[in-house]
């Protein structure tokens, strides 16, 4: 596979956020169809759909990272030892995750709509070679980036870009997550909640998406590293079908930018960047 993800942006940075959107990969190896037992439909039904063209029609001067390979590939918000064992040769065995019991892991294995996702085993040089090719680098690109920006504004601060399907029961559009309170300082998320509550949409904190691996791993308040995920209701910005923008788009753009906005306000007055100088 060529090139996994994507970076857009200046350096030295231009603005205290970075913008990551890890989910939204449409790019297939070859090969990956004649491997599934299910429609090729299943795989896309893991992607944040185009939630990519929200982030770059939101996007100014942040550096922002845009991965291209598909989730169903690799997933980027799961750490490289969440392998799954029933997929995965070279997966261990004994305490495993909740989301690779459930058939989440780094390589997925399974959906609740689709069921078992392929034909056979992986093995263990396979998803290696998939770690190397793809989630190592974009890690390191993302971890990179965010050392930049704190070193020019004196704090960093992550905005991980999802979407997610409408959640059956409730009202709720946007999802905050901050790994309750463990990725960003409350005062990034009361901004965040803010710009929310502004375009009146029904928003909750960590429940049902806390944050994963990312902001597990680059998140660290303490350090000047915040980390925040945003989760987006597709129905908001795509079509009835799910599948190309809709007219709720703009709306969601702005919205993104907003947030993108207050967050670089409030990193640049905030304490660290006060500190710093």
């Amino acid at each position: 596979m060529d090139a996994c993800f994507i970076s857009y942006g200046d350096v030295p940075p231009a603005s205290p956020v970075v913008l990551s959107v890890p989910h939204a990969g449409r790019c297939y190896p070859e090969g990956v169809r004649d491997s599934l037992r299910v429609p090729f439909a299943a795989l896309t039904m893991l992607e944040d759909r185009l939630i990519d063209s929200v982030a770059m029609a939101a996007r100014g001067g942040e550096t922002t990272l845009i991965q291209q390979a598909a989730r169903a590939w690799i997933d980027l918000n799961r750490a490289e030892d969440d392998r799954d064992p029933m997929l995965d040769d070279g997966a261990r065995t004994g305490h495993l995750s909740a989301k690779v019991r459930s058939g989440l892991g780094l390589v997925p294995r399974r959906t609740t709509a689709a069921g078992e996702l392929w034909r056979k085993r992986l093995s263990a040089d396979d998803v290696i070679a998939r770690i190397n090719a793809a989630h190592r680098p974009y890690h390191a690109a993302l971890a990179a980036a965010l050392a930049a920006a704190r070193a020019r504004f004196g704090v960093a601060v992550l905005l991980d870009l999802h979407s997610m399907p409408p959640i059956r029961g409730s009202r709720t559009r946007i999802v905050i997550g901050d790994r309750f309170g463990r990725s960003a300082d409350s005062r990034f998320v009361n901004r965040v909640e803010a710009a929310v509550a502004a375009a009146h949409l029904p928003q909750a904190l960590n429940v049902p998406y806390a944050g994963g691996y990312i902001l597990e791993r680059h998140g660290a308040p303490e350090q000047g590293i915040h980390a925040i995920q945003l989760e987006i209701d597709r129905s908001l910005y795509l079509d009835s079908r799910m599948d190309g923008a809709g007219p709720g788009h703009g709306r969601v753009v702005h919205l993104v930018r907003e947030i993108l906005d207050a967050l670089a306000d409030e990193a640049i007055a905030g304490p660290e960047r006060l500190a710093a100088e």
